[in-house]
């Protein structure tokens, strides 16, 4: 009997599974069909029909959405990232990484100091829990970004520059979380390694030394990853497509892991493994008929993996919006709507001003460079690690900031979302121009 109630519960699992996939490959396409008819992009509307399908009308198992999210978050993100870098020109990087590099470091400070503010201010809460949430929400979103940018065929450089600085942040966004942490809760796991860095160094120093490790770890086994990929692929003679398919995925997440095992950030690896594969002429010294025989395995396995970025996206987003909680939300609606809206019009421009300075962008590319850093996985991966650290450690004032943090967190991506991937179109035609575009490029 026992064996047939668990073999009833499987089949059970599996049954919902299944059903939960049909959905969102459905709304996917109920998505696409609506955004090319309208005209209106498709980001949002994953998220609006994953929120409708979901919490509103049950069509979806919430909890089994929530726990798809958590993997699939993950897997669609790594290969989303792996082959969006094969498409980042080496030499525009170089050229703009003074502005990445801006963006990554003090604007991301800016973005988290301001946005904490502003938290702090609005719902009555000490600094220290606005840092946390200004942390938390501070990094941008490559997955919003990338199928944004694509749809829309924003100008090389500004993609490049904004793609890139949401590569990059991911890691800060995650060492000022810990910070912020380490101030709270010193016991956590996450914030030990800073702890232990605290104890030689000042916590701004710990910081920063954390953020330095993460990035020259994560980078230097992207390029050993990306290295022993193209050899791989040039000398044993990866000449089929399922022999290209299947090991330009195992070469991704064995990057990732690497990365996450070294606890650097495995995100960062694979990107830099794409960008290493993708321009290989640069790289590595090739004969013309080699440049031409890689670069042709090369783009069947970046088509490839840009079929599985599709589906990534479409199932992150719209399991995004079937794992919002509308209680939490409607809790502090109002609230957290004022303190997204200052992260979107008050924190990010801060945040950007200082690439002003740098000479080489004009006020309304500066303003399109402002306007266009959604939030998305990254902050709601963390939006409820605040809870669940005040619960395992018995830490009430961190339970009730957390609960804030949660909503206005999950509110901050969902209006970014939607606003910053509505707008995109006009915000090009009125501030962007494309010959001046292609002149910065091609010189």
């Amino acid at each position: 009997m026992e064996g047939g109630q668990l073999s009833y519960v499987m089949v059970h699992s599996i049954d919902e599974l299944v059903y939960t996939l049909f959905i969102v490959l459905a709304l996917g396409v109920v998505s696409l069909l609506i955004s090319r008819k309208t005209r209106i992009s498709y980001i949002p509307l994953f998220v609006l029909l994953g929120f409708i399908s979901g919490p509103i009308l049950n069509i979806m198992d919430i909890p089994l959405a929530r726990k798809l999210f958590d993997y699939v978050r993950v897997f669609g993100l790594v290969i989303l990232l792996f082959a969006e870098g094969h498409r980042l020109r080496w030499y525009v990087l170089k050229k703009h990484l003074g502005t990445i590099i801006t963006l990554d470091t003090i604007g991301l400070v800016i973005t988290a100091v301001v946005s904490g503010f502003f938290f702090s201010l609005v719902f009555h809460l000490p600094f220290l829990a606005g840092f946390l949430f200004g942390a938390i929400i501070s990094a941008t979103d490559p997955a919003t970004l990338i199928p944004l940018f694509n749809q829309y065929k924003v100008r090389e450089d500004l993609k490049i520059v904004l793609l890139t600085e949401s590569i990059f942040n991911d890691p800060l966004g995650i060492v000022l979380t810990s910070v912020a942490i380490a101030l709270l809760v010193p016991q956590a796991p996450s914030a030990r390694f800073i702890e232990g860095l605290v104890s030689t160094l000042t916590l701004p120093g710990a910081a920063v030394a954390f953020f330095f490790y993460e990035v020259a770890v994560s980078i230097t086994i992207g390029v050993a990853i990306g290295v022993i990929g193209y050899f791989t692929i040039k000398s044993i003679g990866l000449e089929q497509n399922e022999e290209i398919f299947l090991f330009s995925l195992a070469l991704a997440f064995f990057g990732f892991y690497l990365g996450e095992i070294a606890r650097a950030s495995g995100y960062l690896v694979a990107t830099t493994a794409g960008i290493i594969l993708g321009n290989h002429h640069v790289f590595f010294k090739e004969k013309s008929k080699d440049t031409m025989r890689m670069r042709s395995l090369i783009d069947i396995e970046v088509h490839f993996n840009e079929i599985l970025a599709s589906f990534g996206v479409v199932f992150i987003f719209i399991l995004l919006g079937a794992s919002v909680d509308p209680g939490v939300l409607a809790s502090t609606l109002v609230y957290a709507l004022i303190v997204a809206l200052t992260v979107i019009f008050i924190a990010r421009p801060i945040a950007a001003l200082p690439i002003i300075r740098l000479g080489k962008w004009s006020f309304k590319e500066y303003l399109f460079i402002a306007l266009e850093g959604p939030r998305g996985v990254v902050p709601s991966a963390l939006a409820s690690l605040p809870v669940t650290l005040g619960l395992v450690y018995n830490n009430h004032d961190l339970i009730v900031w957390g609960e804030y943090i949660l909503s206005t967190t999950l509110i901050t991506v969902l209006v970014s979302i939607i606003l910053e991937t509505t707008w995109l179109p006009l915000l090009k035609k009125k501030l962007l121009s494309e010959k001046a575009g292609e002149d910065k490029v091609n010189h």
